[in-house]
Parts: C-alpha cells; sequence; structure tokens
C-alpha cells in the first residue's frame, strides 16, 4: 500500500531530525501537529546533503553529492522514490509549492562547501541564503499553507532568521569547520588572528539578524509561531553564550546549550506563548 510506504518515509525523516537535533526535534513538536510530517521532511532532507559533505570523507563527495541531487530532481518530477529521504521531501515540495530555485540554491551551497574554504563578501552572502535562508523559505511555504500574500510579507524575516542560525552555528563549529576542515566562512577573518573587535563585528551582524526575524515571527500562523520561536529563543540563548565566552575558548570546544535547559525553555514559551 502506497499509504504505509509514504506513512514509513515520514517516519524515516522523523527519526533523522530526533538523531542529528534535540533542539530542532523540540521545536517541531512544538508547532500544530499537521505541520510535523512536512517540517521533518525538510530536515531530514538538508541534513542528509550535508551529511555527504561534511561526513564521507572515505567516498566520493562529488559523485555522492552530483547524485544526491540529480534523485532529488527525479522525485520532485516523478512524485515517488525509493529513497525514503527523498520521497518524503518530494511529497512536500510538490503539495506545498517549494520552487525548484529554492532548492537549486541549497544544493549550490553544498557543492561549495566540497571546494571553497575561503569566501569573499559575495561568496559569503551567497552560501548563507543557500545553506540557511531558502531553508527558512522551505519552511515558511509550509507555514503559509498557499497564502501567496503571507508569504511574500514575512520572505525577508524567514531569510534573516535562517542567516542569524547559520553565523551562530559558524561561531560555534569554529574549531571543526576551521581547525578540522580548514573553512573560514566569514570573509576578511583569520582565526589563526582572530581578535575581539573581529567577534564583536560579526556579533554585531547576528543580533541585527535577529532583531529583524522577531517581527516575523510574531506575524506567523499560531499554527507555526511557538515552534519558531522556541528555535529563535534556543538559538539565541547559544548566541548569548557566545558573546559571554572568551575567543580561545570557542576555538577550543562546540559550545551548547544542555538538553534540561531546553526543557525549562520550552516550559516558559509554552507558558507565557500567549503574549509572543
Amino acid at each position: 500500500m502506497l499509504a504505509l510506504y509514504e506513512q514509513t518515509t515520514l517516519e524515516c525523516s522523523r527519526l533523522i531530525t530526533q538523531r542529528y537535533s534535540t533542539s530542532f526535534t523540540l521545536g517541531i513538536k512544538t508547532l500544530d501537529p499537521k505541520l510535523h510530517w512536512a517540517i521533518y521532511a525538510i530536515y531530514g532532507f538538508v541534513r542528509y546533503a550535508d551529511e555527504i559533505v561534511d561526513t564521507f570523507h572515505d567516498f566520493n563527495k562529488k559523485e555522492l553529492l552530483l547524485r544526491f541531487k540529480h534523485d532529488t530532481y527525479q522525485a520532485i518530477e516523478e512524485g515517488i522514490s525509493l529513497n525514503p529521504v527523498l520521497h518524503s521531501f518530494q511529497k512536500v515540495v510538490n503539495q506545498f509549492g517549494i520552487e525548484r530555485p529554492l532548492i537549486e540554491a541549497f544544493l549550490r551551497s553544498m557543492e561549495m562547501d566540497l571546494d571553497e574554504t575561503k569566501y569573499n563578501e559575495a561568496g559569503y552572502e551567497t552560501y548563507i541564503y543557500g545553506s540557511a535562508e531558502v531553508v527558512g523559505l522551505m519552511c515558511l511555504r509550509v507555514f503559509c499553507d498557499g497564502d501567496c500574500q503571507q508569504y511574500d510579507q514575512l520572505c525577508e524575516p524567514a531569510r534573516r532568521l535562517g542567516s542569524a542560525f547559520q553565523k551562530v552555528n559558524f561561531l560555534r563549529d569554529i574549531k571543526s569547520d576551521f581547525h578540522d576542515r580548514g573553512r573560514v566562512y566569514f570573509p576578511g577573518v583569520d582565526f589563526s588572528r582572530f581578535s575581539a573587535q573581529d567577534k564583536k563585528s560579526i556579533e554585531a551582524d547576528i543580533q541585527a539578524d535577529f532583531d529583524a526575524a522577531l517581527t516575523g515571527i510574531r506575524q506567523l500562523p499560531r499554527s507555526a509561531r511557538m515552534g519558531v520561536y522556541l528555535a529563535y529563543c534556543y538559538y539565541l540563548r547559544l548566541f548569548a553564550k557566545i558573546k559571554a565566552l572568551p575567543i580561545a575558548r570557542i576555538q577550543e570546544e562546540r559550545i551548547r546549550v544542555p538538553d534540561v535547559q531546553k526543557l525549562l525553555m520550552l516550559a516558559k514559551i509554552y507558558l507565557s506563548f500567549r503574549t509572543i
């Protein structure tokens, strides 16, 4: 039965999300249940593409990513795939009208990770748009569920939220990105001589993205608002920890918010949700 197959593929995407990210899993669970499957499917797709470029070092990553890209478009065109992650993703793309340029921009950023280790301003903006902002736009298509006027109104805040999340990830992952992979995403920054002024400048840019994003979160449909706000608060908390730490600390370890703090944050947001 096709229904059983589709249910199984969606459960695969849910499992991937739960295994890779407790914070996003909490955020998704706070969304209206009708949205869960679609956001799990989007996360599963972007997570596996990212795994190809960041993890599969003993394999031909370019070939794997090219195959993944081909299989993605084939799944979307045919409305089916034997790859459970791609089957669930194509279902979201076709049901909610996610545009092909968004998918192309995302996969282009994954390709950039195979070759690029340092970025100028234009490359940095292109990478962030494709790796993070378009993921926010994919989710926004689901949240707005066919309301194109609402989607157009919230596009910019959704992009700024994705940008903030990605830039926080860059700061958090300095150790693995720079020391393990030789990557420097921030233009004009040398992490071997990373200064306090460099850090403050990056933090000011991130804060501006967070501020712009919050206005859009308040205008989201109620079915999505609390889950997105939880993700916003989690990253804001992580950002606050990074800001408070010296440069040497963030270069030596991956900063995280403990699970118990995430649960406390969820309880606080749930109780105060009427004011958001």
